[in-house]
């Protein structure tokens, strides 16, 4: 097999990473898709088994992909995302994929029914953990108990879902506790979750395709003003918001504009039915989801769970400005005033969309800053520093657990189950 490139070593170390989420499209499928290229531009050992549409192995290069289809059993948890309750179908066989492979660490994105099919593989086969933490799957809980829940009260609507939100981030903690080292996008997340599981902790960013995202794909010369959103069109994602910046619009006589939302989700109708020019235009991918960013003047992003966003990137490498809200990772993102803007209220919200729909030459500075600063978010970088540091970590610090010996072997199971151990990368 050819050593590695790019510095990471020659050692590196043989990776079994379980996404919970590949194909569909969202921030997290989108890091794992480019985690996985990596390891082929890079020539690392990886064998990647996540959800897919038949089971199915495939290789390319140093990389493995194993596939596995959510069954009867499964749940729906997103317009596109599902929970196979029955995963544990296939622990034999993907336990005796890991044995050939022999895995020197386990990496998960998330609880879901993967991310626990690796948990479990990494204890029975005695490697570390590596578990990273995509979603603030505590926020995600209160906000939809508070939807759910509108017919109460809003003072005990809120403390209740604040309580769900409580319980749910307790017990996030507790399974995080499981990994050697924990991994999260911004450095608010990395104190949480190193606090809160007395683990190491490691920012984990995330890159963007500067090639595919760019200013130079703009089609549009004139027209309205354009504001966009890309992404899931769910409850959690504070969509209708974008109603409270129409209505101020045409409050102040300022009808020269479209909304552009790519994306689709139970929220859909809604939005079709109370915004009154807005184009909703469905999936895109690839290069017409590139002119769709382009193409905005202004990117529009009012969620307040998201651990990062994405989004937020391929705007600013598009050259647009984006206004977000003070919560959640996409306020990392923008440099406030530089890149855009952040908004600590909804009031602000809608007062920073009426300010630049004013202003052409800040929406076209601020986007040119945006772009400057995309070009050093690389995806090879993050990934070199997701080696470098998180890994070579757990390597170091890792001791299995202790447990019975097996009736059948007489053997400690903690023991993995081959004889040599990977050096550590240079």
């Amino acid at each position: 097999m050819p050593a590695p490139a790019g510095g990471i070593g020659a050692a590196a170390p043989r990776v079994a990473y379980f996404p919970d989420t590949y194909h569909e499209v969202n921030g997290v499928a989108r890091t794992a898709r480019e985690f996985t290229a990596y390891a082929v531009r890079k020539r690392l050992p990886l064998l990647c088994v996540r959800p897919g549409g038949q089971l199915r192995g495939d290789l390319r290069e140093t990389v493995e992909s194993l596939e596995l289809p959510r069954g009867r059993a499964s749940v729906r948890v997103e317009q596109d995302l599902w929970q196979d309750l029955a995963i544990w179908r296939f622990l034999p066989a993907v336990r005796r994929t890991l044995a050939r492979f022999e895995p020197d660490i386990v990496h998960i994105t998330s609880m879901g029914d993967f991310g626990m099919l690796g948990w479990r593989l990494s204890r029975q086969l005695g490697v570390p953990l590596v578990a990273a933490w995509h979603t603030n799957v505590h926020e995600y809980a209160a906000c939809r108990f508070a939807r759910a829940a509108r017919l109460l009260p809003e003072r005990p609507r809120q403390a209740i879902a604040d309580g769900v939100g409580r319980l749910v981030l307790a017990a996030s903690l507790r399974f995080y506790r499981a990994g050697a080292v924990t991994l999260a996008p911004t450095r608010e997340l990395v104190d949480l979750v190193r606090t809160g599981t007395r683990r190491p902790a490691f920012l984990m960013e995330r890159g963007v395709d500067t090639a595919l995202f760019r200013p130079e794909r703009r089609m549009r010369s004139g027209g309205p003003v354009v504001f966009g959103y890309v992404g899931r069109l769910s409850t959690e994602k504070n969509l209708r918001l974008l109603q409270a910046v129409e209505e101020a619009l045409l409050a102040e006589g300022l009808k020269d504009y479209r909304f552009e939302i790519v994306g689709h989700g139970p929220e859909e109708r809604w939005l079709r039915e109370h915004l009154k020019r807005a184009n909703l235009r469905g999936v895109l991918l690839g290069e017409r989801l590139a002119r769709a960013y382009a193409d905005m003047d202004v990117f529009l992003f009012p969620s307040r769970t998201d651990t990062y966003g994405n989004v937020v990137w391929e705007s600013a490498a598009s050259g647009v400005p984006s206004i977000v809200t003070g919560s959640g990772g996409p306020r990392w993102i923008v440099r406030d005033g530089e890149t855009g803007l952040v908004s600590r209220s909804d009031g602000e919200f809608v007062r920073n969309a009426l300010a630049l729909y004013r202003d052409r030459n800040r929406r076209e500075r601020m986007g040119a800053l945006g772009r400057k600063a995309a070009l050093e978010q690389s995806w090879n970088a993050v990934f070199d520093g997701l080696y470098k540091q998180a890994y070579a970590t757990a390597l170091a610090g890792w001791r299995p657990p202790a447990r019975k010996v097996t009736r059948s072997s007489g053997r400690s199971p903690d023991r993995p189950p081959r004889s040599r151990r990977v050096r550590r990368s240079a």
